[in-house]
């Protein structure tokens, strides 16, 4: 598994190419069974494959998302706040599952943060994904995860890119 995850990397540019059904079935399938608080899998996804939709959305915050618009999938990671109170964190580890199922299919992935960004207008980026794909008001935006088939190569990490100084053992 941490040879693999050394080749993960964002991807941010994508082949013209669609993305099987079947794969995407599997990476939204992953998604469900993410772990979740108290198993109560507060999160829902919206997937996006409209080219005007996936361009709205790489404008839902400034910088950082215009490689929404040409990647040919987007997932809308979201929940509903009142279900759970760990709501971040449960999308946050759907999110991830899709990427590393996406990765594991030879697709490349990258995850565009929405909760607590903002537009060039000084818009909540949320509010903004929530209008433009008509989500209810109580639901919360985590992050949108841009998929498709590589059209860049980067190199995987390796030993040194690891910070060991990082990991402490009983205490800090």
């Amino acid at each position: 598994m941490l040879e693999k995850l050394k080749t993960y990397r964002s991807i941010r540019k994508y082949e013209e190419k669609p993305v099987d059904d079947e794969v995407l079935k599997t990476l939204l399938g992953a998604a469900l069974l993410a772990p979740s608080s108290r198993g109560l899998r507060s999160w829902e996804f919206v997937v996006v494959t409209d080219p005007d939709l996936k361009n709205k959305l790489s404008k839902a915050k400034i910088g950082g998302g215009g490689f929404l618009k040409d990647a040919p999938v987007v997932v809308v990671v979201m929940a509903d706040p009142a279900v759970s109170d760990v709501w971040v964190e449960d999308c946050s580890i759907a999110a991830y599952t899709i990427q590393l199922c996406a990765r594991d299919q030879g697709l490349g992935s990258c995850w565009a943060q929405i909760r607590l960004r903002k537009d060039g207008d000084g818009v909540d980026a949320e509010e903004n994904v929530r209008q433009i794909l008509q989500i209810p008001a109580k639901y919360s935006v985590d992050s949108i995860i841009a998929i498709g088939h590589p059209a860049e190569e980067k190199d995987p990490y390796t030993q040194t890119d690891m910070d060991w100084t990082k990991i402490h053992y009983n205490s800090y």
